[in-house]
């Protein structure tokens, strides 16, 4: 599994474009997974981090099971700030059964009724909701905080807009299946993947 690092350039027109709207940015991202238009790209998942500052670029995180060929995005004329900065994690050897770990999950709770989904706006209903992801996936919350971000809002030309409800749960957790457990943290979590949503980052306590 490889993890990318990409700091964008504010000077930048474009990256101010990406960075104001999730489709456009998947668009662009999705050029170092796909070697031509007609090509399907390998799967992904990316994040956009919160900036320390106003006055800073947010860092993008992008997590993927190929490296991605970065240099089409290198030569995207001043779109970013500095080197592309990736590097290899051994999934197998970073999860281990009955471990903790401290985590950062940026996911979009919903909910299915009436066959539609609905956004969880409720920060109970987003804590069980994390929860529930927990038993499904082979761990186990151990303490958690969550913080609402910034909607995800998207427009493409003739279609509706796109509105993505986002929850930052920090906290930590208990491996408690293992093998599930890596699956998840490769496949991500939840819905709006697309939309920089499901990315679980994990670091050992």
């Amino acid at each position: 599994m490889y993890l990318t690092k990409l700091t964008l350039n504010l000077r930048s027109a474009q990256a101010r474009r990406d960075l104001g709207d999730a489709y456009e940015m998947h668009r662009t991202l999705v050029r170092a997974f796909a070697p031509d238009p007609e090509s399907n790209p390998s799967r992904f998942l990316w994040r956009l981090e919160t900036a320390v500052d106003s006055s800073q670029t947010p860092p993008l995180l992008v997590q993927s099971q190929e490296n991605g060929d970065w240099l089409v995005v290198e030569q995207l004329p001043n779109y970013l700030q500095r080197s592309v900065e990736t590097k290899n994690v051994e999934v197998s050897r970073l999860v281990r059964q009955d471990r903790r770990y401290r985590f950062r999950l940026v996911a979009n709770p919903t909910v299915a009724r009436n066959g539609k989904r609905l956004a969880l706006l409720h920060a109970d209903e987003q804590r069980a909701w994390i929860g529930r992801q927990g038993d499904r996936h082979g761990f186990g919350v151990l303490s958690l905080t969550s913080s609402a971000q910034p909607l995800l809002n998207s427009a493409r030309d003739g279609k509706a807009p796109i509105c993505i409800h986002r929850v930052c749960f920090d906290g930590f957790l208990e491996v408690r299946q293992s093998a599930a457990f890596e699956r998840a943290l490769i496949a991500g979590i939840g819905p709006a993947k697309a939309f920089g949503c499901g990315l679980l980052s994990i670091a050992p306590c």
